[in-house]
């Protein structure tokens, strides 16, 4: 398993990969914005560590490019920002997991093991999912409204896709928070809110009925009318 870690400063940088490669795992480094984007496009990883205050290019920035590019290689963001607002920034972004300065490396470690797992698990599967006129397919991370082609974050798409799986029950904001991003859920966050209001945007681009409703003090449901 091979990760990326892009982080300017070196004792942080050095500290995060000897204790990844204690756990096994091959480790890449980059020292700014700019060599990390590079190799994170150039080569294949498992994980991306990023710092978000990077020389060259800053981490959103390279998140940014990124999943532009449609890679979705999972990206656990490292910031000594540490405001809610700060953390639903680095999330509603495009990265699954947001990790502040000071941290503990077992944390880390853990935090590390449980998306490149989760990736592996995600890989792995080739099922689609269908309801009334939308449709998912895992494998090819691609979604339709008809037959209109929609482009999705990968949080939008994890979020469809956990309504998918339950399709017409009402799923608790806490449980969609904690499956999509894999950490306790923070009721002062919006996160949830934020990305479900883009989903729907999309999905009712071309003014198409809604399936995704809000239950209040209840959840979401994905259900026609």
């Amino acid at each position: 398993m091979r990760i990326l870690v892009i982080e300017d400063d070196l004792t942080t940088r050095e500290f995060i990969a000897r204790g990844l490669q204690e756990q096994g795992f091959v480790v890449d480094e980059a020292e700014d914005g700019q060599q990390g984007l590079m190799m994170a496009t150039r080569y294949e990883y498992q994980l991306i560590i990023l710092d978000r205050m990077l020389p060259q290019l800053d981490g959103l920035k390279v998140l940014g490019a990124l999943r532009a590019a449609e890679n979705h290689t999972p990206v656990l963001i490292l910031s000594a920002m540490d405001s809610v607002e700060d953390r639903v920034v680095g999330l509603t972004s495009g990265s699954d997991d947001y990790l502040t300065k000071p941290f503990a490396l077992a944390e880390l470690v853990a935090r590390a093991n449980i998306l490149v797992k989760r990736n592996q698990l995600v890989a792995t599967v080739s099922s689609e999912y269908s309801y009334d006129d939308l449709r998912l397919d895992i494998k090819s991370h691609r979604v339709w409204r008809g037959s209109r082609l929609i482009n999705l974050q990968q949080k939008e798409f994890l979020l469809l896709q956990y309504l998918m799986e339950h399709v017409e029950s009402v799923v608790s904001r806490m449980s969609l928070f904690e499956s999509v991003w894999s950490y306790h859920f923070d009721p002062k966050t919006n996160v949830i809110d934020v990305h479900i209001a883009n989903l729907r945007k999309k999905l009712e681009s071309d003014g198409e009925p809604s399936l995704i409703h809000t239950v209040r003090g209840a959840g979401y449901v994905l259900r026609r009318v």
